[in-house]
């Protein structure tokens, strides 16, 4: 009999969770399963104000009657989004260094003219 696809998916999910947990509590972390497909590790930040960090396991499976899930896909739409942000950013702060370069000749010139009509 065939395993439906539900009890595989569980069963990879709960195998990597176990993996990462074993790993992390090594590694000195406490674990905390907090649900089926979830563990928190409490944590600290630079202020000592006590967080928790939540990983979450699922094992995606695509559209409903579309493509299946592509992890490598997802990555590379990722990258090129990240690429594509981080491209109009350098825009922006070029577009920002003409104007503060404009505004510093604007400035210049009109004190150059004030200069000018004092001296006349």
């Amino acid at each position: 009999m065939a395993t439906s696809k539900a009890t595989l998916n569980n069963e990879v999910r709960e195998k990597y969770i176990k993996a990462v947990s074993e790993f992390l509590t090594g590694t000195g972390e406490e674990v905390l399963v907090t649900g089926s497909n979830e563990i928190a590790l409490p944590c600290v930040d630079s202020e000592g104000n006590e967080k928790f960090i939540v990983l979450t396991f699922k094992v995606p499976t695509g559209e409903r009657g579309g493509e299946p899930y592509n992890g490598y896909n997802e990555a590379s739409d990722y990258a090129a989004h990240v690429a594509e942000k981080a491209e109009k950013a350098k825009a922006a702060a070029e577009k920002k260094a003409r104007k503060i370069e404009a505004d510093k000749k604007a400035r210049e010139e009109k004190a150059r003219l004030k200069a000018e009509e004092k001296g006349e």
